[in-house]
């Protein structure tokens, strides 16, 4: 296959990845006229159509859906093969992209990754924080750090740490409110309410023994963001109670900037998860990052307040997202 046609290929299935065939062009260093004619291109040694164009959208055809799905395959096969012959000189450089939540990744994360850097000079990264789930193929993410187990059957998830979410409030805000005993007792509360692209993240799960509750914040009467790192401020500076991972809260929890409420209702979760894809080969620097991620959590889960600690049976290891 000649090397135009692979070029040809790629910028289609960045096309078709990004929605835009100027931004796929941008991505590869193409202009906007070069990727156009490359596309046309492609199409007419094809003879089909594969995108309807309009200046607002790009949309497949179905002709291109069948093409795409063939196009991954193949390409995923040339970098994997890359990726193994990279593998055999064991070289653990170049670029390593991932993503993570906003709050988790500025103050737990960015100072880990400073330590890996440091023990593995020549990696260099792509970090992007965003409190909405990811699409590992769209962002073209290697590792994402999840806080739940995806669902989607083409990733794989390597579970590094046990999790819960726990509901906090600042010693000022528990002295002017006082403290909820019972879930049933939020209903006088103030709440901060962390809102994501999927909507807010205002309803609340809690469990003790066989009795189970569930509270939804009213989002009128909320303190709303879209940004974790903002939740968490308004949170120290006595808004309301928020809800956070206990990854998020630990420091603050430890340094007595912030109090766990309703400990004993806290629901467990299955964990905190690596998340990257099926298919794609492994490569050195992925590995490296993957087992120095392993390393940190254990290390920090020993120090994690006791609430969300209880053991979920297996130890942690690689299973296929959605096959619990």
């Amino acid at each position: 296959m000649a090397t135009d046609k692979l070029g040809d290929m790629r910028l289609f299935t960045t096309a078709a990845t990004l929605g835009s065939l100027s931004a796929a062009g941008r991505k590869l260093g193409l202009s906007p006229a070069a990727a156009s004619a490359r596309l046309a291109k492609l199409e007419a040694s094809l003879q089909t159509r594969l995108f309807v164009r309009t200046t607002r959208q790009l949309r497949l055809t179905e002709e291109g859906r069948v093409y795409l799905s063939h196009c991954l395959v193949a390409l995923q096969a040339i970098d994997d093969g890359e990726a193994a012959l990279q593998a055999g000189c064991d070289a653990i450089r170049g670029k390593i992209r991932l993503s993570a939540s906003t709050d988790f990744g500025t103050h737990k994360l960015s100072p880990w990754l400073d330590a890996f850097v440091e023990r593995y000079p020549d990696i260099r990264l792509s970090l992007a924080l965003t409190d909405s789930i990811s699409n590992l193929v769209q962002d073209d993410v290697d590792i994402a750090i999840r806080f739940s187990e995806p669902e989607d059957g083409t990733l794989v998830a390597r579970r590094l740490a046990p999790m819960c979410r726990v509901l906090c409030a600042s010693p000022d805000y528990l002295a002017r409110y006082g403290e909820p005993e019972t879930p049933d007792a939020l209903g006088a509360h103030q709440f901060i309410v962390l809102v994501t692209s999927s909507g807010p993240l205002n309803e609340f799960h809690f469990k003790k023994d066989e009795a189970t509750w569930r509270f939804s914040v009213p989002m009128a009467q909320a303190w709303e963001t879209n940004d974790g790192t903002i939740a968490r401020r308004w949170a120290l500076d006595g808004r309301g109670i928020v809800r956070k991972t206990l990854w998020d809260a630990a420091d603050d929890v430890r340094a007595g900037r912030l109090k766990i409420l309703l400990p004993t209702f806290v629901a467990q979760e299955a964990g905190v998860y690596a998340v990257r894809h099926r298919t794609r080969y492994m490569v050195p620097r992925v590995r490296a990052l993957l087992d120095f991620l392993i390393e940190r959590f254990a290390q920090e889960a020993a120090t994690l307040p006791d609430v969300c600690l209880v053991r979920h049976g297996a130890e942690a290891g690689i299973v296929p997202c959605g096959a619990r």
